[in-house]
Order: C-alpha cells, then structure tokens, then sequence
C-alpha cells in the first residue's frame, strides 16, 4: 500500500505540465501586448513627447521583464517538480537551463520582482504630474523596498549557508 502512494505521489508531478503549458500561453499574451506597445511606439514616434516616449519604452522594457520571469519559471519549475530537460539537446539552448535550482530561482524571482517593481515605479514617476497620486507612489516605494530587503535578506542567509558549509567541510 505504501508503495502505491508514494507512486501516485510521484506521478502527481505531472499534474503540473497543464500549468506550464499554460504559462507558455501567457508568454504569447506578453509577446502580443509588447507588439501592440512598439506598433504605437513607433507608429506615433514623432508625435510623442520625450516624457511620454520614456513611459512607453518603460512599458516595453516592464514586459519583458515580466516574459523573462515566465520563462525562468517555465524552465525551472518544469526540471525541477516535473522532469530533467536533456541537456543533450539542441546547442543554442541558454546555458542557465538545467543548472538552476531552488535556490537559483528565489534568486532569479526576486531580482525579477524587484526590477519589474522598480520599472513600474519609474513610470509612475513619469506620470506623477498626469495620474499617480502621491498614495499611490507612496506604495510602489513600499513595495519596491519590500522586494529588495527580500532579496537581500535571502543573500545574506544564503551566505550563512554557504558558509555553515564550508566549516562542515572543513571538519
């Protein structure tokens, strides 16, 4: 009896493939909403302000931000839960994609939150004068800095670790 659960437990993991399929659709959303961005980016070029310019730039770049954290999660999360992607495979594959772990990835999630948060608070800066209120900047600070003191409390216990290693080790 216990193997069969522990065998239904393993096999569970596939369950998880829909949801990254999933996310593979969301990246074609992202990719739709980035060409309908550059389309009027370039289409009104000449017409646009360099404040506004600046904001739909930020736009684009807050996008692809938001497509290379799919991605991460995407890869990782698929080797990591579901199953290991044959690094054998086709040569112009990223170097990143069978070497990223648990611990990689809350790195590379954080340091992607923070950015999009950070591109997210300069537009509002940008629209400070037009829509945002001061509240709502308020908020974006705070969240911006909830990301970073994350990240960087996430560094320093990953330091800790490593170093609890390295005296393990060195017994």
């Amino acid at each position: 009896m216990e193997r069969l659960v522990e065998r239904i437990i393993v096999v569970s993991r596939w369950a998880l493939v829909p949801f990254y399929l999933g996310l593979i659709a969301a990246l074609f959303t992202l990719m739709a909403a980035f060409m309908r961005e550059l389309h009027a980016a370039v289409t009104n070029a000449m017409s646009y302000s360099e404040h506004q310019a600046i904001v739909k730039v930020l736009s684009m770049v807050d996008l692809t931000l938001m497509a290379g954290l799919v991605v991460i999660v995407i890869f990782s999360g698929y080797e990591n839960m579901v199953s290991r992607i044959d690094p054998g495979g086709p040569r112009n594959w990223p170097a990143w994609l069978t070497t990223v772990d648990f611990g990689g990835l809350k790195k590379k999630l954080f340091a992607s939150m923070a950015a999009i948060s950070g591109v997210t608070m300069l537009k509002a800066l940008m629209a400070l004068e037009e829509s945002v209120s001061e509240r709502q900047l308020y908020w974006l600070v705070v969240i911006n800095m909830v990301f970073l003191l994350g990240y960087l409390m996430m560094a320093v216990a990953d330091w800790f670790a490593a170093r609890a290693r390295g005296m393990k080790d060195g017994d």
